[in-house]
């Protein structure tokens, strides 16, 4: 059975995409809850007015992100943390606490746009990339110093 999607649905497609699944799960899962609607020939013209709804959507918050990461660009944090001997220190700097610093700093950014494989355990200074679209993300300077 062909569906186009309302709202986006995990493992399954976005908003305005048609997509092939089993009959049962359309009529007992994603129809009730107005997550899709029957595909037809009316539901195509929907589908293509969704979709360009969306690009245009999408278009306008990337040029944003755009705008937001040539700021960010320019940004340098400090932190500072209590340090033991031989400049070790007391815990680490997570992206959590990043996120924070930028907030401080007049940025809304979420800890999970802060791209850290590893939380940072020594002093120095850091490049750390901020991932705030899936296709725009730029790097800031991290100053780690003792406290």
């Amino acid at each position: 059975m062909d569906v186009l999607l309302v709202k986006d649905v995990e493992a399954l497609g976005r908003e305005g995409d048609i997509v092939s699944i089993a009959p049962g799960y359309a009529r007992n899962y994603l129809i009730p809850r107005g997550l899709a609607v029957a595909a037809s020939e009316k539901t195509v013209k929907l589908q293509e007015k969704i979709r360009g709804e969306r690009l245009a959507k999408e278009a306008h918050e990337r040029q944003e992100f755009e705008e937001l990461a040539a700021k960010l660009a320019t940004v340098s944090v400090t932190t500072a943390v209590k340090v033991g001997e031989d400049e070790q220190l007391y815990g680490s700097v997570t992206a959590q606490d990043i996120a924070a610093l930028l907030e401080e700093e007049g940025f809304q950014i979420d800890r999970k746009m802060v791209v850290l494989e590893n939380p940072i355990k020594a002093l120095g200074v850091y490049a750390i990339e901020i991932r705030l679209h899936p296709e725009v993300s730029t790097t800031i300077k991290l100053w780690v110093v003792k406290e």
